[in-house]
């Protein structure tokens, strides 16, 4: 008995050359082998060990143990008959069949997608979902795989909702996205049994020429804030010079008091130099009676 070739090439195949083996093993081996099968069966132990490897063998399939966060879907016959556990479960050998789910809360990243904003602005944003498994029956029975099925929902339902959203509600209003996003996966994932938590938008990447422009928007902002302090800064100095001045005009004592403090502050200055100003009132007084004298 030749090998077969191997369709790839002349040689002989590897499964081919381990047949050629076999068969040389059982050639040499088979008679002695068959000669000695009736001398085992005949030892007395050989039946008991065969009813205890049975044994085992229906026990390990009858028996499951679920921890506290786990629930068994059981089928029996392909059919449900419900959710079990946690703790010792005991199933019918051959017949029962069990499929554990994990009712524990997961965290599940959800990719970057490329959104287009309802401004027409390109995004790459990611999110977060936590979601858990509330009827174990439905998750399995009415999705193939749960886990996957949410993180498509969860993808589709990220780009829908934030392509009706515009660039300042994206950056400024995310609690209110993230409201609508956890509603809209939830009523999509509530047939098969899952609970969404909450969504959150983690990151939101812009592009480096939308950068630079809201960083120049900011810069302008910052500037014209700037200067609406300054002009209001002035107004009320002016407004504080307009009332000192109505003060002033309206007690003179006043204005000689002020005289006289400037003096005092232009003093109390190591200065070798003193500004001596003269009241215009006092000029006034001397040049009315100047000029009265001259009259008469």
């Amino acid at each position: 008995m030749k090998p077969e070739p191997d369709p790839k090439g002349k040689e002989p195949s590897k499964a081919g050359v381990l047949a050629i083996l076999a068969g040389a093993l059982v050639a040499a081996a088979g008679p002695r082998l068959f000669a000695s099968f009736p001398r085992i069966l005949e030892n007395p132990i050989m039946p008991f060990l065969s009813l205890l490897v049975a044994l085992l063998f229906i026990l390990a399939t009858m028996l499951k143990v679920l921890k506290e966060y786990e629930r068994g879907v059981v089928f029996r016959l392909g059919r449900v008959i419900g959710a079990k556990g946690p703790g010792l479960i005991i199933l019918i050998p051959l017949i029962d069949r069990i499929q554990k789910v994990s009712l524990r809360t997961v965290a599940m990243d959800v990719p970057p997608q490329d959104v287009i904003t309802r401004d027409n602005v390109s995004v790459k944003v990611n999110a977060v979902i936590y979601f858990r498994v509330m009827d174990p029956v439905n998750a399995i029975v009415q999705v193939e795989d749960y886990l996957y099925a949410t993180s498509q929902i969860a993808q589709t339902s990220l780009r829908s909702i934030l392509g009706e959203a515009e660039l300042d509600d994206l950056l400024t209003g995310r609690d209110n996205i993230n409201h609508r996003l956890q509603e809209v996966i939830d009523a999509q994932s509530d047939p098969w049994g899952i609970k969404v938590a909450s969504v959150e938008v983690k990151h939101v990447d812009l592009p480096t020429e939308m950068q630079r422009a809201m960083a120049k928007q900011a810069e302008a902002e910052r500037e014209r804030r700037a200067k609406i302090i300054n002009a209001e800064g002035e107004f009320q100095a002016a407004q504080r010079l307009f009332e000192a001045a109505e003060t002033i005009a309206a007690e003179p004592v006043a204005l000689q008091l002020r005289y006289l403090q400037t003096l005092t502050e232009v003093a109390a200055e190591n200065n070798s130099t003193v500004v001596f100003p003269v009241p215009i009132d006092l000029i006034k007084a001397f040049a009315e009676k100047r000029s009265g004298g001259g009259g008469d």
